[in-house]
């Protein structure tokens, strides 16, 4: 764990961890024959669910004498990573044939335990040299003839290591079924674990070894699914596009013309469109703080999606790189609050408020306040199922130390900043003393309605995206095509922003002028429609099981889906200000 007393150290550590790589353990993974190798035991779970993971000691293997922990980095930390020696001796260029690691008497309770978890098909987690490995810890060998089960835990396991000159290249993990031992009945078992080691030369190069990791993501028929994604994310694009630009664009070139006609009578004219609403049209929205927060939020999310991207394309999020992802989101996020501060502070005092110390509370807790919640409720549930996924004491202090002495001081450098920019509210049309009555309107130009059209075709552009990011975070595959994902992003971003637009036009068009609050919640109404993606998906798509990980799955989703719903809305309200500003400028308003 990562223990530092000031916030200085506490982020000059962190942003040391994310640069160079969470789980770099400072060698220079060069070695001469028959030198000693770092192997490391992680955890072990149940393969469906991926958050429920338990230290690998935890279940009766042989284990040294005095087995030490490893060093971790917040990142790996906040992973779940829990690294501590193996007893497996796997010496540089050093085979080994049948070697016995130990022998053990497994008690009653102990053969239950390992039987319960070869039935949940429970894996465990090493790494040798930095290289991820996994192996099974028994087979559930089922008769369907008879109808009866046997339980058979592995008691051999052979590696596979190969090496180029004096650096490891790759590692593979075989366990032979053949070699078991039944653990059906309950009673005592007599066994002896042993393991076996090959070492073959290779050609790869040390600085390709990460590649066999991306292999899954980058095979041919899954790329052209993923292209297939892109076109598909494309089309709607250009739909959406020509949509704006044929009918939209001619109804307000219309519009202009049939405004700018001043030779007609009053009597002439009959007083309809979005014209008529200019007096109401830049009237604040109600509950200015909050709509603020969200607005400062939003744009602070925007910032942390965008870094994040960033550094994927750059390759800082190379395959197990452990923690690093983790790592980078706490530091951009603590470094991306001023953003907020200065965000919130600024428009609501363009909005004409006047407690921006209590907007500049409500920003920062706006997302943090419900995260820190669920991670209170979450991590409750883990130190109770004494899973991995339990943070310790000192993590949690790490993690707090960032948010009071980095969070909030920019949060605060920012709202002053914010205070001080003197902007004001740009509006081309002056507001009237009462506001115009709305007429009746039919049920589905209702802000539910409204925010069900505006989250669909958004949603329609990222979800065939979305399956192979719920199976690399909430399963065991990998994804390292961030180009693409970026793509998808800035897709999702520009069609948020046109359907907003869209809709705003036409709420203002049937002289509805409450625009403001209707734009934030079209244009994040695509985080809902994540959320029902997500209880798709786990129903559908997963085999995720149990209180936990059921917990753990919508808990931190509904975290995701919120965020997106910030961020989303912002952008929405954003695209339909620059919107109605720019056509209210257009016309002559008297």
């Amino acid at each position: 764990m990562v223990r530092v007393g000031v916030g200085a150290a506490v982020l000059g550590v962190v942003v040391l961890a994310c640069a160079l790589g969470a789980g770099a353990d400072g060698s220079d993974h060069r070695y001469k024959d028959r030198d000693y190798v770092p192997l490391y035991a992680n955890k072990v779970g149940p393969f469906h669910n991926p958050s429920e993971t338990y230290r690998y000691y935890d279940l009766p293997f042989c284990a040294p004498d005095h087995p030490k922990d490893k060093r971790e980095a917040l990142g790996e930390v906040l992973n779940g990573d829990r690294l501590v020696d193996a007893p497996y001796e796997l010496n540089f260029k050093e085979d080994r044939t049948s070697k016995i690691l130990c022998q053990k008497t497994l008690s009653k309770a102990e053969v239950a335990k390992l039987r319960d978890a070869v039935a949940k098909d429970y894996y465990f987690q090493m790494y040798y040299d930095d290289l991820p490995l996994w192996g099974f810890l028994g087979k559930l060998d089922k008769d369907k003839e008879q109808g009866n089960a046997k339980y058979l835990l592995f008691k051999h396991i052979h590696f596979d290591i190969m090496y180029n000159d004096d650096r490891v290249i790759e590692i593979n993990v075989q366990t032979d079924p053949n070699v078991a031992v039944d653990i059906t009945e309950d009673k005592e078992v007599q066994v002896e674990f042993s393991y076996s080691v090959t070492w073959k030369k290779t050609d790869i190069p040390f600085e390709k070894r990460m590649e066999k990791y991306s292999k899954p993501s980058s095979m041919p028929q899954h790329l052209e699914i993923h292209w297939f994604s892109i076109i598909n994310s494309c089309v709607t694009v250009l739909l959406l596009t020509g949509f704006l630009a044929t009918i939209l664009m001619r109804v307000l070139k219309n519009d202009f013309i049939k405004y700018s006609h001043e030779d007609e009578s009053l009597e002439d004219q009959e007083e309809t469109g979005w014209k008529y609403i200019h007096g109401d049209v830049f009237r604040f929205p109600q509950q200015k703080s909050l709509f603020a927060a969200i607005v400062g939020s939003g744009t602070q999310l925007l910032a942390l999606a965008i870094f994040i991207f960033l550094l994927a394309i750059v390759g800082v999020f190379y395959p197990y790189n452990r923690g690093a992802l983790f790592t980078a989101l706490v530091v951009i996020y603590a470094l991306t609050s001023g953003i907020a501060g200065f965000t919130a502070t600024s428009f609501y005092l363009q909005l004409e408020g006047t407690n921006w110390v209590r907007n500049l509370i409500l920003t920062g807790c706006l997302f943090c306040g419900p995260l820190f919640l669920t991670f209170c409720f979450l991590n409750t549930v883990a130190i109770a199922y004494s899973a991995t996924a339990a943070l310790p004491f000192g993590t949690i202090v790490v993690i707090i130390l960032i948010w009071v002495l980095v969070t909030s001081p920019l949060l605060v450098l920012g709202g002053i900043a914010g205070k001080n920019s003197n902007t004001e509210f740009q509006a081309p049309c002056r507001t009237t003393k009462y506001p115009r009555e709305i007429p009746q309107l039919p049920w589905y130009r209702s802000t539910i309605p409204q925010m069900a059209m505006a989250g669909f075709l958004p949603f329609s552009a990222i979800y065939i995206e979305l399956y192979y990011i719920f199976a690399s975070i909430w399963g065991h595959k990998i994804y390292t095509i961030y180009s693409i994902l970026f793509i998808v992003f800035i897709i999702l971003i520009i069609v948020t922003a046109f359907v907003t637009v869209a809709l705003t036009y036409f709420q203002l068009a049937v002289e509805d002028h409450e625009w403001w609050w209707r734009s934030i919640l079209c244009g994040g109404s695509t985080g809902i429609f994540i959320f029902f993606y997500c209880i798709y998906y786990y129903h559908a798509r997963s085999d995720m099981s149990g209180f936990m990980q059921t917990s753990f799955f919508f808990g931190y989703m509904t975290c995701v889906c919120y965020g997106f719903f910030l961020m989303l809305g912002t952008v929405g309200f954003r695209a339909s200000l620059l919107f109605v500003r720019h056509i209210y400028r257009s016309i002559k308003c008297e």
